[in-house]
């Protein structure tokens, strides 16, 4: 394979692990929501938008489909699974990630199955080369990427992200001022779910081939690994964990294919992931960017309480 189109192939999952970490950011990082059935939200968005384009949808109003039926799964899976203490939400989460892909493998009649389903490409009938099809979902997935990024930073930086940092820090406190600890969860949920489902559209139009077996658990654990390597709460850390997870996965296979090496590359990444995780645990606990200080929800409002209290 020319080394070009690996180059293009490596920025395009890139973007896509990026959009995918980032949206378990809002989850975990953000709000304490521990999700360990990512992949369920990324199986969900990448099949409707194949499914929505077999029917004859434009491929934009299926990009909008996939983020609204993945939000929708979410905050249907969010509303008993939220009322649950820490480690059984993340038991919950991971079970019904293997339901829906089960799901999905038993119902030939809409997913095809075991067999999966072809795709077809927003780039087909363009007239385009192989290599500038390959230059056109680059372009298609960052700005997809830069989008979501823009839009998460902006809405962790107003009010009601200041309110999910509350929630991650101590929900008793905050329904003590009148908020509502299980709808915002809800809401989180629904938002990161929303994103999951955009980021599996792009790995379908990207593939133009998708079936159960791809998404298995271990696309959930990557993306945990890519947030813990470049730290929680902070959207430069989903986005830059993500890029050094994917350049050393895409970088085996370059290995593998262009190195005569005496072992297999793509099983010592493994080794080398685990090893870095357990340093970063261990004398970087907060990942590769720290969390960025701010006053949360809860604080303000204390302030706030505080101030006027003595006025009176």
């Amino acid at each position: 394979m020319d080394f070009t189109v690996y180059l293009m192939d490596t920025l395009v999952f890139m973007a896509i692990f990026a959009i995918l970490s980032m949206s378990l950011n809002v989850e975990y990082g953000y709000t304490g929501l521990g999700n360990f059935g990512k992949v369920a939200f990324f199986l969900c968005g990448a099949y409707t938008y194949a499914i929505a384009l077999l029917l004859g949808v434009p491929f934009y109003v299926s990009f909008v489909l996939s983020a609204v039926t993945s939000a929708i799964l979410g905050g249907l899976m969010s509303l008993p699974a939220l009322r649950l203490r820490e480690d059984y939400l993340a038991i919950v989460t991971l079970a019904i990630g293997e339901v829906l892909r089960i799901f999905v493998k038993a119902e030939e009649w809409l997913t095809g199955g075991v067999w999966g389903i072809t795709v077809p490409s927003v780039f087909a009938n363009l007239g385009l080369s192989v290599d500038a099809v390959a230059f056109a979902n680059v372009l298609l997935s960052w700005g997809v990427l830069i989008a979501v990024f823009l839009f998460l930073r902006y809405l962790t930086n107003t009010p009601y992200g200041r309110v999910l940092l509350s929630i991650r820090e101590d929900d008793t406190a905050v329904q003590a001022l009148g908020k509502n600890p299980i709808l915002y969860k809800a809401q989180a949920f629904m938002i990161g779910s929303a994103i999951a489902g955009i980021a599996g559209a792009l790995f379908a139009q990207y593939m133009r081939f998708i079936d159960p077996y791809m998404f298995l658990p271990m696309v959930t654990f990557t993306v945990w690994m890519m947030l813990i390597l470049g730290g929680t709460a902070n959207h430069y850390g989903a986005v830059v964990g993500a890029l050094i997870v994917e350049i050393f996965n895409r970088g085996s296979r370059i290995a593998k294919d262009y190195l005569d090496l005496p072992f297999d590359p793509h099983n010592i990444q493994f080794i080398l992931f685990g090893v870095l995780i357990i340093l970063l645990l261990l004398y970087r606990p907060y990942g590769l960017f720290r969390e960025k200080p701010l006053k949360t929800g809860v604080e303000a409002e204390v302030i706030k309480w505080q101030s006027s209290s003595s006025t009176k």
